[in-house]
């Protein structure tokens, strides 16, 4: 028969009770003000002992045997027997003893523990932590308090009970759950019985903050710069400051140093980079990088920036990058500049140039600096009319080019003309002003100059709905008809420098606006109607979209006299535009645009995609690119489970025009109950004639640490629809040791 009283009304029973104490209940000498409300008050000072057999003993002692169990405030023992102090709340548990606090468990045959305090000792201990699922042994556990613990000679592991594939082994270790962090002491990091790393000092993260601390040794290497290894160290500075100071250390390079500062306050933030190799053994000389980017609130409604980012030589990338981001780059923006927002207008300033990475196998322009550029825009409604203004003052210099100040005015207005909610018609004038004041590098003589074009344009459409039935799915389909006229008289530009205009590809964001070009230096003639035709499938009961259609054609009544690149063809009808894009199925979607030449029956231009992601882990992609004379691209990519835990993961793009690969991945994935391992190698251009490959080994053991390179990043940049299939939470926190 068992027993669960109030062990005041047991001693009643027994005839022990002391008379000093009849009366009063149990308090916990922690329920003050500093513990939450909710845990004060749920424990009201009673502690209930259950257990077959109860026994008072003298001086304010029970003694329960036989499936005992003690419960106060939130915690509980369990035991084959135990005695329990009533003055003290001292408790001697023995024989298969379980502590449980708080969700943590700790098991053991043997255990001296403080109800109140909750301080004690544990024999023997195997304990498990909910915060991330470990779990793990020791010969002695010591007990603070409910936050504070450490214990002897332990082993911990995040692998499910029955698993032992991986192993810190530690003379000591403790846990502080106020930080939620654990710190080993002369720690031996086992994997499949193998010691792969030792610390004699080691703390992680119990859950997904940030600290301070060694991140994980990083190993890699490129046929540029040969083996090598990162060693980061992550310094949490304060809540809003934080710095990574990571050498990387290139078996025929040298030794770089990588450095980052990352600030955060109500005002102002950013982030700084400082990349140094000092003597680099292949070239000779000193490399380094140097990038900021800060945004700061400088008074109500003004706010500045700076984005800079500058390299020691044009190689800098070609020669250190290891991936296809950083080795692409050719422009590197330097800028700083000043935004003002008001309700009805906004202004900019900022000044901007551009460090030019050339690739001496291909030379490219060095693009104009704006020093300073400012622009000032207003938008106004009156009833039944929108005004429109856009202003613009830019002082283009450039080493060897022609140099000039610009202003552009550009007003407009517009008449919104609606019948009714599915109809409606938008006519449109405006005046594009330029006005060019010429300066050095003007070899060619070109005048003090001014252009001013008028420009009219009428916006008019209508939207049809039905509904109906679509593969056993209530759908609504709409039918969008729309027309857009625009007429620009023809104006000589050719004595008008050119700094930032260029021929607008033909598209169905382009067919719809006033002008042919885009930038400032260049306005189009024109007397052109667009006709363009959208139908979509929108499910009834949210209105997602399921499938966009559209059609699209420009018809000039003239033929245009202004023209940056040879016109495509001299009739007055355009390339016709169509595309299909849309979530086909759940794990189907689609996207596609193509561009027919009706005049000349041919293709001009396609894009395609195809992704099939039926569930994470799961992801094939599929696309292709093509523009006449120009382009032939084939892209292929997939993470795609083998067999067991295996996945393959991989990309192929190719360009069928150059008969060259731009990028190749391969690599596979192992992922167990709380480790997995990635195996990946990537091999891409980095200019005309050049290529890199780079090779990721990358160990990592769930919720504690990462060993080797990470392609991570590179992955999910280069295979749409990749998961990191071991990932528990949307936010990953490195793991710290040193």
């Amino acid at each position: 028969m068992r027993f669960r009283f109030n062990y005041l009304f047991i001693l009643l029973l027994v005839c022990f009770v002391h008379r000093s104490y009849a009366g009063e209940a149990l308090s916990d000498s922690r329920a003050d003000n500093n513990l939450p409300a909710a845990m004060a008050a749920s424990q009201d000072g009673h502690s209930v002992i259950e257990a077959d057999n109860l026994v008072g003993k003298a001086k304010d002692q029970i003694e329960a045997t036989g499936d005992a169990t003690l419960r106060q405030g939130g915690q509980s023992i369990r035991a084959d027997s135990l005695k329990f102090n009533q003055s003290s709340h001292e408790v001697d548990a023995q024989g298969a003893v379980v502590l449980e606090q708080d969700g943590n468990t700790m098991n053991g045959p043997h255990l001296q523990f403080n109800m109140n305090t909750g301080a004690g000792t544990m024999q023997q201990p195997q304990f498990y932590l909910k915060e991330n699922d470990a779990r793990g042994s020791a010969d002695v556990l010591h007990i603070q308090d409910r936050q504070h613990f450490s214990l002897d000679n332990a082993v911990y592991t995040t692998c499910p009970a029955g698993n032992q594939d991986w192993q810190v082994k530690m003379d000591l270790l403790e846990i502080d759950r106020d930080r939620q962090i654990g710190v080993a002491h002369s720690a031996s990091v086992k994997f499949k019985g193998v010691p792969i790393l030792y610390s004699p000092w080691m703390d992680f993260p119990l859950s997904g903050q940030r600290k301070s601390g060694f991140l994980a040794p990083i190993f890699g290497g490129t046929v540029k710069g040969g083996s090598e290894v990162t060693l980061p160290f992550y310094w949490n500075i304060a809540p809003n400051f934080d710095a990574t100071f990571a050498p990387r250390a290139m078996a025929k390079r040298g030794l770089m140093l990588n450095n980052e500062f990352r600030y955060l306050e109500p005002g102002y933030g950013g982030e700084l980079h400082v990349d140094v190799l000092p003597n680099d053994a292949i070239e000779n000389r000193s490399r380094s990088r140097f990038a900021l980017n800060h945004n700061q609130a400088l008074a109500n409604s003004l706010y500045g920036y700076v984005n800079f980012t500058g390299v020691g030589d044009d190689a800098y990338f070609r020669d250190l990058g290891d991936t296809v981001n950083a080795t692409s780059q050719v422009n590197l923006l330097q800028e700083g500049g000043l935004n003002y927002n008001a309700d009805w207008w906004t202004a900019s300033a900022r000044v901007q140039r551009y460090q030019t990475l050339q690739d001496p196998a291909a030379p490219i322009v060095e693009p104009y600096a704006r020093l300073p550029q400012m622009t000032l825009n207003t938008r106004q409604n009156y009833p039944g009319a929108n005004f429109d203004f856009a202003g613009e003052y830019v002082d283009f210099r450039h080493p060897t080019a022609v140099n000039a100040r610009r202003m552009v005015l550009n007003p407009s207005i517009s008449y919104p003309l609606v019948s009714a909610s599915a109809f409606y018609v938008t006519p449109k004038v405006a005046l594009h002003s330029a006005y060019y004041m010429m300066g050095v590098n003007n070899i060619d003589a070109l005048p003090n100059a001014s252009s001013t074009v008028p420009i009219l344009s009428v916006d008019s459409g209508v939207a049809f709905e039905r509904e109906g039935n679509l593969f056993n799915s209530d759908y609504i389909q709409t039918l969008e008809p729309r027309a857009f006229y625009v007429y620009v008289p023809y104006k000589d530009q050719t004595l008008l420098p050119n700094f930032d205009s260029a021929q607008a590809d033909f598209s169905f964001t382009q067919m719809f606006t006033e002008n042919r070009f885009f930038g400032n230096d260049r306005v189009g003639d024109a007397n052109y109607l667009t006709l363009a035709m959208t139908s979509r499938f929108l499910e009834q009961e949210n209105g997602m979209e399921h499938l966009k259609m559209m059609i699209g054609e420009r018809v000039s009544f003239s033929a245009p006299q202004l023209n940056l690149a040879t016109p495509a063809t001299t009739t007055n009808k355009s390339d016709i535009l169509l595309a299909l894009a849309g979530r086909v199925t759940r794990a189907w979607s689609l996207d596609s645009e193509f561009q027919f030449d009706p005049n000349q029956s041919h293709t001009q231009r396609y894009n395609i995609a195809a992704r099939y992601r039926p569930e994470a882990g799961k992801a094939f992609n599929l696309g292709y690119r093509f523009t006449r004379n120009t382009l032939r691209q084939a892209d292929i990519s997939t993470q795609w489970p083998l067999f067991d835990r295996w996945h393959a993961v991989g990309r192929w793009n190719y360009s069928l025009q150059d008969s060259r690969i731009l990028e190749v991945i391969g690599g596979l994935e192992y992922n167990q109950d709380c480790w997995m391992l990635r195996l990946v190698a990537q091999r891409f251009a980095t200019a005309t004639q050049e290529f890199n490959t780079g090779f990721f080994v990358q160990l990592e053991l769930n919720d504690f640490v990462k060993v080797g390179a990470d392609p991570l990043i590179m992955l999910k940049q280069s295979v749409p629809g990749y998961s990191k299939l071991n990932d528990k939470t949307t936010i990953q926190t490195p793991q710290v040791l040193r």
